[in-house]
């Protein structure tokens, strides 16, 4: 049960800063270029990658728990993009190189794909 509260009390603040986030890009950019979304992902990259740097290098109590709401929670409500990119980079790093690139052509790919399958579902549905 602490479990669950851990990763949806995270969650939900990190979907509540993923929000401000757009917000605030939105007032200083204007152009059609998703900027609010790269940020997100490239902040909640760079967070994901401290955080598992500093658990691995201090091994601190409760690594359990922080990992939980933080990287689960947190960060995987600001973007699920910084838990794809220590997939990647773990995969790189166990020498998987091949497994790793597939991955990352197979996520990007299959995800937009879905995406289009199901705007056409639901388009063809009468309203």
């Amino acid at each position: 049960m602490q479990a669950i509260f851990l990763v949806g009390l995270g969650g939900a603040i990190g979907a509540i800063g993923r929000y401000g986030a757009g917000v605030l890009v939105g007032h200083f950019w204007r152009g059609s270029f998703p900027l609010a979304t790269l940020v997100v992902n490239v902040l909640g990259s760079l967070a994901m990658g401290l955080l598992v740097g500093w658990l691995a290098r201090t091994l601190p109590e409760g690594q359990h728990d922080i990992r939980l709401f933080v990287a689960v929670g947190l960060l995987g409500g600001f973007t699920t993009f910084s838990a794809f990119s220590l997939d990647v980079v773990t995969l790189i790093e166990r020498g998987e190189l091949p497994a790793a690139i597939g991955y990352v052509l197979l996520s990007v790919i299959v995800s937009v794909a879905a995406l289009f399958v199901g705007l056409l579902a639901i388009r063809a549905v009468p309203a």
